[in-house]
């Protein structure tokens, strides 16, 4: 199964806040939204980070309230990894290990295309597992 997979049946709309956005306008989008990630971008088009809750948490210990009036740029993942449409399912869930990022950011020829979650992937794990778990029940019974 490829990240194409999952982004035809999620969506490709990335939800983005510019640079200089303040952290309280991404966790408003990140509220209104029902989502824990924004990526960062000045155009919508072009990925420059990755914020998360965690980032802003981080933010909050090191900075206290202040935290509030700092930008999405000043908080926002440093060596953002990204993955493409043809990436496997298998290859994402292993960048997400190695590099314990929950959300990756999908672009193709430099374009930001999409976003995968780590419960996207997990989501399309268990169809896969419930498809396998249903052919092997039906040969079986068809063989008794």
């Amino acid at each position: 199964m490829k990240v194409e997979t999952i982004l035809q049946s999620k969506g490709s709309r990335v939800v983005t806040v510019a640079p200089q956005a303040a952290i309280r306008v991404a966790i408003g989008r990140m509220m209104l939204e029902h989502i824990g990630a924004v990526v960062v971008s000045r155009d919508d088009q072009t990925a420059l980070g990755i914020l998360s809750e965690r980032d802003i948490v981080r933010g909050l210990a090191a900075h206290g309230a202040a935290v509030l009036d700092m930008t999405a740029q000043d908080l926002m993942a440093p060596g953002m990894t990204t993955c493409t449409r043809r990436d496997s399912v298998q290859e994402v869930m292993v960048k997400m290990t190695n590099t314990r990022m929950r959300h990756l950011v999908v672009v193709e020829n430099g374009r930001l295309c999409g976003i995968v979650s780590i419960g996207d992937v997990v989501k399309n794990r268990l169809q896969e597992v419930e498809l396998e778990a249903n052919v092997l029940r039906d040969a079986y019974l068809a063989t008794h």
